[in-house]
């Protein structure tokens, strides 16, 4: 019983974090502050949420939850993102990642079991960073850092959150946390050398 109660708190505190991630993240992007790739975020969505189920259905239990959580608010961001037009700039490079990820989906499908959809859909996911990455080297100053902190974190909480432990309910977590922190590392690196 003592478990659950802990599992109970670490998915309630994940789902808290992504709540403070992304409600300034938001925020930010309706003041203009921050210009997400809509690239991104649209695979981004798209993948959390078919993770979700993933996880659910390899008895992750309550640390899917904030996966789903997550999942939800991402696509919201994908259609904010989209309808304010926060980055249009879109090169060849761009294009690749997405046409890349999209490729990737139907194979999920097609092996109708929960591991190789996660394997795929984190890299798929992954590849979903490809726009962002290259957007944040060049303008370092339009990626929240506390925004990706809050989401590697937020992971990690995920990830002592679940009630079963296998490459299908860490994997994902997992690959998002250490892209965050590869991120974070470079828009800190290049904030230096880049004058707002």
């Amino acid at each position: 019983m003592m478990d659950i109660e802990f599992k109970l708190l670490f998915s309630g505190l994940a789902i808290t974090l992504a709540f403070v991630a992304f409600v300034p993240y938001i925020r930010s992007i309706l003041q203009g502050r921050t210009r997400p790739h809509v690239f991104s975020w649209f695979i981004w969505g798209i993948t959390t949420v078919i993770v979700f189920f993933a996880q659910l259905e390899a008895d992750g239990g309550v640390g899917a939850w904030p996966i789903g959580v997550s999942g939800v608010i991402t696509v919201a961001v994908a259609v904010l993102a989209f309808i304010k037009r926060a980055d249009i700039s879109i090169t060849r490079t761009d294009w690749t990642f997405f046409a890349a990820a999209l490729a990737s989906l139907p194979f999920w499908y097609l092996t109708s079991d929960p591991l190789w959809t996660v394997v795929v859909l984190s890299v798929v996911d992954l590849f979903g960073f490809g726009p962002t990455i290259r957007k944040a080297y060049v303008f370092p100053h339009q990626e929240s850092q506390l925004f990706f902190f809050s989401l590697a974190l937020r992971n990690g909480f995920a990830i002592l959150a679940l009630e079963s432990y296998s490459v299908t309910t860490v994997l994902f977590p997992l690959s998002i946390t250490l892209a965050c922190t590869v991120l974070l590392t470079m828009v800190a690196y290049r904030r230096r050398i880049v004058l707002a």
